[in-house]
This record gives C-alpha cells, structure tokens and sequence, in this order.
C-alpha cells in the first residue's frame, strides 16, 4: 500500500515538473526559426529591395538566420554590390546557398555566394562565369578595362578574404571565367559545406559562430520568405526580356491606335511602355528610343499614304536597330555570361522581326485593296439568282457570285428567277426580273 502511495506521489511530481518545463522547451523550438530566400532568376533592379526586406523581417523577427538560396545568371551589377553591402551590414547571419541541384550562380551569383557570412552548394551546381563580357556586332567580347576589371576583382577578393576563403579562386572567377562544381568549391575553400537540403544544412551549420553569435539551427523551422506583392509585381516586369518586351508592345500598340484610332491601343501602349521604363529602372539608351521613335513614324507614313513599302521598310530597320540597344545587355548595366546574354537578345529582337514582318504584310495587303478596282460598280448590270422572293415593300435575298445580298424591286419576283442588278443603294439591291430568253441563255 506504501508502495502504491510513494509511486503516485513519484507521479505527480514528475509530471507537474515536466509540465513546467514543457512551455519552456516549446517556446525555445519556437524561437529557434530561419527565414529562406529564394533567387531563381535574374538580378534585377528590384532583387536587391526584395532582399532588404527579407533582411528587414528577419532582423525584426528575431531569426537565427537568413538563407538566400541562389540559381541565377546574373544580373544588374549595381543591384548586385548593393546586395553585398546589405549582407555585410545586418546583424543577422547571411547564409548563401547555390540551391537546387542542377542549378548555377553565375557571374553576380557568384559574388553574392562569396559575400555571404556562410557559403554553401547543393551536389550538381556550378558556380563561376564572372568574367563581364559585352555585346559587339560581331558576337560577345571580355571586358578588359583594367578599371573595371580590378574593381571587381578587389571587391571579390575582399570578401574571401573576409570570410577566410580563396582568395585566387575569387580571382579566376572573374579574369579565367573559373567554373567550379560543388565538390571542387568546397576542396578549394570557397564555399564551407555541400548539402542536398536547406534542412540538411541548417542541421551542417548548427554551432556555428556567425557575427557574435552561435547558431542554434538544428531542427529550426524553415519560413520561406513571402514577397510583398508591390515588389513580387515589380520583379515580373523588371525582368530584362518582360521590360523590353513591354517597351516594343507599347510601341506597336501605339502605332496601331495612331493608325486604327478609336479602339484603346494608344492607351495600352502607353500604360505598357510606362510599365517597361520603371522595369528596366529607366536606364534607357537615349540613342534607341530615338531610333524607335523614328521607326514609328516611318510605319505610320507608310500607313498613310503607302507607297513602293520603302518607308515600311525603313521603319521596321529603325525599330530593330533601336530594340536591340533596348536589350539590357552591355556591362555593367547586366553582368551575366555571354550565353545569357545572346538569349535576352533574341528573345526582343525575334518578335519584332515577327511583328514587322506582319505589318509589311498588311501594308502589302492594304496597297493592293486600295489598287483594286471598285467591285460595287461592276454590280451594275450584273445577273443574280432570287434565294427568297422579293415583293413590292417587301426586301428579299438574292445571291450574286456566292454572296448573299439583300434586294428589292417594284414587282414580284419569286425564288429561283434571275433578276438583273440596276443599282446598289447601301447594302440593298435594286433588282429587276430578267427576260425569258436572257435568263435561258444564263443558265446555258
């Protein structure tokens, strides 16, 4: 009975003790959160405000750390150094992670990976291609401008050296396009782990002493960063290939309403050129909206008043000419590989071709209508066949060369007769029955 007693107060106590603790243990999992951001495109003129603000929630919130997980070409370099000052200016540690597999960080990627307090790739990524290259007429050419070149190189070698990584490696990404895979980078020093998760990580990383304190990431809850929808918008068309497509939407919508005015393309082409110039940061080259706007004009002369097709032409040439400088392609306005760089290329330039093509065609089609002769007047005279009798007051239907029209006359007229076409008034016949013997003739 002794026994009995001394175990349920064993009892009691124990789980009044542990109830105690429980809320404590609860809330310290709880605490224990890291933020995830994800960039899987370019780096655009918005990345590095998407990025401040996932430094602003986490730095508000209290998380151990922030993930940026990065599969990208590259991007905007100014974009690109502001998102380094951030890192290196928050109290949070920046864990930077070339993330899924399969995937790349090249050229600003790369410099974003070195730059983080914790750098990490998941098995089967590349990091690399940080050479900057600019688009000639002939193809692709380095930039060799020792100004802009050892700028970076200083910039990327500074940071290893911050983070006690290779610092040649830094280097080679940049003057040799140095491409290293997971396995490589990380026996060469410049990333610390290879994970196949961000769970798998955060668990690598657990212990860690990152700018004066010590992660405690082990079984943490992973909240994936949810971008504003201000900013989730402004990501969409500051894409370089969506900006620059915007611009030439809005320039052949507004050279369609200027031709067809009445239908609303004026406005939509403005709205779409406004949204373009705030996606591309208005860094625009004066030189080829200038080009454009000639463009333009040519089309709508030619529209006009078309002729031999010399101004369409022309025009057509003015606007390609101007598209292709509108592509944000040259360094350091994109700091992406060459390969990148030729896709952004033809993705502007092959639909305007496309389109311009299409608008020669209708100025084609539009020469030869206004070239035809006037098909009303050879009505006159013409023989038709009655399809629904006609009565005096009474409109019926006849059928002239497979067309159906409506038709009138002072007489009746029954259905299967042939009626001769004396005038057109509107969209209306005037008919008249025709003789026995030329109605015979017809049908032979």
């Amino acid at each position: 009975m002794r026994s009995l007693q001394r175990f349920c107060i064993f009892l009691f106590l124990f789980l009044t003790v542990t109830s105690a603790l429980l809320p404590g243990i609860t809330t310290a999992q709880e605490d224990r959160r890291v933020l995830v951001l994800e960039i899987s495109d370019s780096i655009t003129p918005v990345s590095d405000d998407i990025v401040a603000d996932a430094i602003a929630f986490a730095e508000q919130e209290g998380y151990q750390a922030l993930v940026i997980t990065l599969n990208t070409p590259g991007g905007g370099l100014d974009e690109t150094l502001n998102i380094m000052e951030q890192i290196a200016a928050t109290d949070v540690p920046v864990i930077g992670y070339v993330y899924p597999e399969g995937g790349n960080a090249w050229s600003a990627g790369t410099l974003i990976l070195i730059s983080t307090d914790i750098a990490a790739m998941a098995p089967f990524t590349v990091v690399g291609s940080a050479q900057p290259v600019t688009m000639t007429a002939g193809g692709t050419e380095p930039v060799n401008d020792s100004k802009i070149v050892n700028a970076l190189v200083t910039r990327a070698t500074e940071n290893a050296r911050k983070h006690e990584r290779n610092q040649t490696a830094a280097r080679e990404f940049i003057t040799e396009n140095l491409n290293l895979d997971a396995e490589t980078a990380l026996e060469y020093n410049v990333i610390e782990y290879v994970s196949p998760s961000v769970e798998d990580l955060l668990m690598q990383v657990d212990g860690e002493e990152i700018k004066g304190r010590v992660l405690e990431t082990e079984g943490a809850t992973v909240v994936n960063y949810d971008t504003p929808l201000r900013l989730a918008f402004m990501n969409i068309i500051s894409n370089p290939i969506i900006s620059s497509l915007l611009l030439l939407l809005g320039i052949y919508a507004i050279i369609l309403g200027i031709s067809n005015p009445g239908f609303g393309a004026e406005l939509f082409g403005i709205v779409a050129i406004a949204l373009g110039l705030i996606g591309t940061g208005f860094d625009v080259n004066i030189g080829a909206i200038f080009l454009v706007l000639v463009g333009i004009g040519l089309l709508v002369l030619e529209l006009q008043a078309p002729g031999f097709g010399v101004f369409g032409i022309a025009g057509l040439v003015c606007i390609v000419a101007g598209s292709v400088l509108l592509a944000p392609t040259d360094f350091p306005g994109n700091y992406t590989p060459a390969d990148f760089q030729r896709t952004i290329l033809l993705s502007i330039v092959a639909p305007t071709i496309l389109v311009g093509i299409f608008l020669l065609f209708a100025l084609y089609k539009v020469m030869e209508v206004r070239k035809r002769k006037p098909q009303f007047g050879e009505l006159i005279g013409e023989m038709a066949t009655v399809i629904r009798p006609i009565e005096p007051g009474i409109e019926g239907y006849v059928l002239h060369m497979g067309e159906y029209w409506k038709a009138r006359s002072g007489v009746s007229i029954q259905k299967g007769e042939k009626v001769t076409i004396l005038e057109k008034d509107g969209v209306v016949l005037v008919v008249e029955p025709v003789e026995e013997e030329k109605a015979e003739s017809a049908d032979e």
